[in-house]
């Protein structure tokens, strides 16, 4: 009896080990957090405005505060970045953005998508920046059309406390369209829903992930409703299989992704109020607005393989709000508690600073009033700055009229003194002016396409000393310094090297006959412009 007691109990115990859960599925079941600190569209902005608004030096106070409070409640951090490191600020401009790099390094950013403003210089100044940040700046669905083969580093893998996390990155199939094609010609922008899917795939089964980020550089719109623009992040999580990825980390739209409700923007949205992210097919979806005016912060759950949002904050670094008062003027007060700038990273950047300051330094024009170059309206409707730009570039070659796309022209100009700094905050691209010798129908024929480009898109045409009607999508009347159109005449037309290539979607000129590219730059005509021409009178280009 007591044998048979003994191999019962022996039988017992042998039946429970066998029901118990493997071992990994024992490690899985713990309850695991993460902490993603996010920002995007840096656009040169290492410096703090002249408010003492954002800057990289205070953004390392927070993000060095944040990671300490995650590090010590027991969460994993990860720091990334949706892209467009270049191109915003001359100080950064004339140096490559290397102080924004190396300050990034500094801060401790775990990678980054490319966008599409990382290919506003040859890539070699790319390769360069590679080589300044101590992070990987990712793209999985830009191949090199040679070979085939991955032109950058597609993902990376992270271990963090235990927590196995991959980050993919992807990058606008409109850099094709508006990055400048002499620096992207060897390059394929693939779409990326079928890379990420096969990828995806991939990471799964050789690595196992707990986690899948996508750090994204493709822009955010409502319902995926992206017009003209390439698909981006809602679009990618509602196409494929649902939880393929956990969360987006995006940029290229450059707005704080706010939602009041299910496909609904909040357009109520303030600097300090609370923000509910994006979520479409399983996945979250995030984005920091741009400059590094804020830090998102999105705290999650990992528990039996299922990963919650506990919170998520969009933390504004030194911005400004203007606060009604009692006397019922406004006042500019602080969105949140003064965050003071890293004295050691602050010290590092200044050096950038003063160098930069030097080259832009001293006036060259003045105008009376506000020139208009702000992104929510050169992209919608004619203005007053654009039209000058034009005039400056017609006046360089002798044009009877002249184009740009209203994505190249990247500020305003306030009332006053003018300097250098504001010419190249406008012109930062160094495109060099050109021009086209039209005939009659030829003319035509290319005002037929540029002339049809919609509202709300880089490609929108601002033009002078032209004037045109559309009916029914079709060009019916054209004039050119309030004269009829003429097919029997010689028109010579003004555009910038990046249009005259193909930016933007314009047709290509550069290979045609009648077409000049010159040595003057945008930003020297500009120049020019105001030093030959000031006082300039803004009413004088005002679109009619």
């Amino acid at each position: 009896m007591r044998i048979l007691f003994l191999i019962f109990i022996l039988l017992s115990i042998s039946a429970c080990s066998n029901n118990q859960p493997p071992a990994d599925t024992l490690s899985n079941n713990r309850v695991q957090y993460l902490t993603v600190l996010h920002t995007n569209d840096n656009h040169g902005r290492f410096w703090h405005n002249e408010k003492g608004e954002y800057g990289m030096a205070a953004r390392k106070t927070l993000i060095d505060q944040l990671r300490s409070e995650a590090t010590a409640q027991g969460h994993a951090v990860l720091l990334l970045s949706g892209g467009d490191i270049n191109t915003g600020i001359p100080e950064s401009d004339l140096q490559f953005a290397e102080p924004d790099f190396k300050g990034m390094s500094l801060i401790g950013y775990d990678a980054m998508a490319l966008g599409n403003h990382e290919f506003d210089n040859p890539l070699t100044v790319l390769n360069k920046q590679q080589k300044w940040a101590n992070f990987p700046l990712l793209s999985a669905n830009i191949f090199d059309k040679k070979t085939g083969e991955n032109a950058f580093k597609e993902y990376k893998i992270f271990d963090k406390q235990g927590l196995k996390i991959a980050v993919i990155g992807l990058t606008t199939t409109d850099t094709a369209k508006i990055g400048n094609p002499q620096y992207i010609g060897g390059l394929e922008f693939k779409e990326p829903i079928a890379v990420t899917n096969a990828l995806v795939t991939k990471i799964k089964k050789q690595y196992q992930p707990d986690i899948v980020i996508a750090v994204t550089h493709m822009g955010h719109y409502v319902d995926a409703s992206f017009g003209i623009n390439a698909p981006g992040d809602v679009t990618l999580a509602r196409s494929l299989p649902k939880n393929t990825l956990d969360m987006i980390i995006g940029g290229h739209s450059q707005e704080p992704i706010c939602m009041a409700g299910n496909n609904k923007n909040d357009d109520d949205f303030k600097p300090g109020k609370a923000c509910k992210p994006d979520q479409q097919n399983g996945t979250w979806i995030m984005q920091a607005h741009e400059w590094g005016k804020y830090v998102g912060k999105a705290e999650f759950k990992l528990e039996n393989g299922e990963l919650t949002l506990l919170d998520y904050t969009l933390l504004p670094v030194n911005l400004y709000i203007d606060t009604p008062q009692a006397d019922g003027t406004t006042k500019p007060v602080l969105a949140n508690d003064y965050i003071a700038p890293n004295p050691e990273l602050k010290a590092f950047l200044a050096e950038y600073q003063a160098k930069g300051a030097k080259q832009i330094e001293g006036e060259i024009g003045f105008v009376d009033t506000k020139l208009e170059g702000d992104r929510n309206k050169v992209r919608y409707q004619q203005t007053n700055l654009a039209r000058v730009i034009i005039q400056a570039q017609m006046d360089s070659v002798g044009a009877d009229f002249g184009i740009i796309s209203g994505g190249g022209v990247r500020d305003s100009i306030a009332a006053g003194e003018v300097s250098y700094k504001d010419i190249l905050k406008v012109h930062p691209f160094k495109n060099r002016i050109t021009y086209m010798d039209w005939q009659g129908q030829e003319l035509w024929d290319y005002l037929e396409v540029v002339t049809s480009f919609p509202p709300d898109a880089g490609a929108y045409l601002q033009y002078h000393k032209l004037s045109f009607e559309r009916d029914d999508n079709k060009l019916i009347s054209v004039s050119i310094n309030n004269e009829p159109f003429n097919m029997n005449r010689t028109y010579r037309m003004s555009i910038n090297s990046y249009n005259a290539s193909g930016g933007d979607g314009y047709p290509a000129l550069i290979k045609r006959q009648g077409y000049v590219s010159t040595e003057d730059t945008d930003a020297q005509a500009l120049k020019r412009f105001f030093e030959e021409n000031s006082p300039v009178k803004a009413a004088e280009f005002a679109p009619k």
